[in-house]
């Protein structure tokens, strides 16, 4: 198979089509919860979906229109700042702390943003354009300003994901929990590989990593679900219990 089939716009088709159905089963969660990593998870999904249904409109036309570009090159940074948003409003409950790191994703987005509409892009070639190539040498702004979104998102992505298995996995009622966010963990170190060699130029591979990476971290967010599974399984486990010990506690008749 050559590169033409690891670049072929199908693959980003079908990692838009995971992230809209994704976005529509978090903001149904958050319709009902009301939390704000519900939301931040949500928006962050949502712009994984547009930037995918960017690469598959670009790539079948084989062309890559400068002012999509520009707002695909950012948002494609972005939407990792914003599920590492959702994880750290879910790990802290001094919403202080979300709050800042939301203060410094819109911060360091909207610099990437002014910088890439004053920069003078290099050739928009389909298949290699994802990795930022056209914005200049790599450690030049604005190219450089992605690390600054993507490196912070990753790591409140993977420490959240392993926090939370350390913290199920002696729950046997949550342990359901540890291995979604195994996948998690799994998925989000997928896409952040395939992304930095995006970033090397090494893009060969980029879009079908998307697409399994989507697909695995759409496994484990619904794996994970809520907390109220189980919390009924130690309700169902200590009603049991309770039950036992009555029938134990009362005196039988004896003939």
């Amino acid at each position: 198979m050559d590169t033409a089939f690891w670049s072929h716009w199908g693959w980003p088709l079908a990692t838009a089509a995971l992230g809209y159905v994704y976005v529509a089963l978090l903001m149904a969660q958050w319709r009902q919860r009301r939390k704000p990593h519900q939301l931040a998870w949500a928006l962050g999904f949502l712009l994984y979906a547009v930037a995918a249904t960017m690469e598959a409109w670009s790539e079948a036309a084989q062309h890559w229109d400068p002012t999509v570009y520009r707002v695909y090159i950012v948002i494609a940074a972005a939407l990792v700042g914003l599920l590492g948003q959702g994880t750290v409003y879910l790990l802290f409950k001094d919403r202080k702390w979300g709050n800042i790191y939301l203060a410094y994703n819109l911060a360091v987005t909207a610099i990437f943003l002014y910088g890439t509409f004053t920069t003078d892009l290099g050739p928009l070639t389909p298949g290699i354009t994802v990795g930022g190539l056209p914005l200049g040498a790599s450690g030049t702004f604005p190219r450089f300003m992605s690390m600054f979104l993507t490196i912070p998102g990753s790591v409140a992505l993977l420490g959240g994901s392993a926090w939370s298995v350390a913290k199920f996995w002696s729950k046997p009622e949550y342990r359901y929990r540890a291995w979604a966010n195994v996948l998690i963990f799994i998925g989000t170190l997928v896409i952040a590989g395939a992304g930095s060699m995006a970033r090397t130029g090494q893009t060969v591979g980029l879009y079908p990593a998307e697409m399994v990476a989507s697909a695995i971290l759409l496994a484990g967010f619904l794996m994970a679900g809520t907390l109220e599974k189980g919390a009924a399984a130690v309700r169902a486990r200590l009603g049991a219990a309770r039950t036992k010990r009555e029938d134990a506690d009362t005196p039988t008749d004896r003939p």
